[in-house]
């Protein structure tokens, strides 16, 4: 070539490559930082919101307020021949003490008086039974007779022996399942787990 245009010497002009790549790749970066940061911040105020970690709220919590444990001892209350049952009558069908007290001897109890209510409760017991005796039974013999015949009520007067009044009432049909009153009775036995004061 020749003119104006022609090239002397060694001298070329220089090639350079398009910034187009560079721009592309900062941009990438910077977006992905951009998400980055707007993730974390969104996770901060769910955190905010909702207390924190829940998995680190539950081993604090499972810290601070341990499970229950059986600390208080169990019941000791009597073995049922331990417990002298009087029972009486006080409905108008015959025969009702001597078939209970029949019954109460094959579960263990030791059987004393079996007869008729006296005129102060005959007739007048409306539930299923009347559980009397000291002040003492109410923890003792009450509970273990109750295992045997739901719903029955207690009440205490001023006798000072340990023998228990069992007087039939007018709901009366039958003892409990002995299989039931045993469970029931095995529930009575077992410790109490302790208290927690964790809400």
């Amino acid at each position: 070539m020749g003119g104006k245009y022609r090239i002397t010497g060694n001298t070329y002009p220089r090639m350079r490559r398009p910034r187009h790549r560079r721009r592309l790749v900062l941009s990438a970066v910077a977006a992905v930082a951009a998400l980055g940061l707007a993730g974390w911040g969104t996770l901060q105020l769910i955190d905010v919101f909702t207390g924190g970690d829940g998995q680190a709220n539950a081993a604090e919590r499972t810290k601070a307020c341990p499970s229950p444990t059986a600390s208080a001892p169990a019941r000791a209350l009597p073995k049922p021949a331990a417990i002298k049952v009087n029972i009486y009558n006080a409905t108008p069908r015959s025969g009702l003490a001597k078939a209970a007290a029949d019954e109460l001897k094959k579960r263990g109890f030791t059987i004393g008086k079996v007869g008729n209510a006296t005129a102060a409760y005959d007739k007048k017991v409306p539930g299923t039974a009347l559980l009397l005796g000291a002040p003492t039974a109410a923890n003792g013999s009450f509970p273990v007779l109750g295992t045997q015949l739901p719903g029955i009520v207690q009440k205490t007067d001023a006798r000072r022996t340990a023998d228990v009044d069992l007087i039939i009432g007018t709901k009366f049909t039958a003892f409990s399942p002995p299989a039931a009153a045993a469970s029931a009775l095995t529930a009575l036995t077992k410790p109490a787990p302790a208290p927690s004061s964790c809400r």
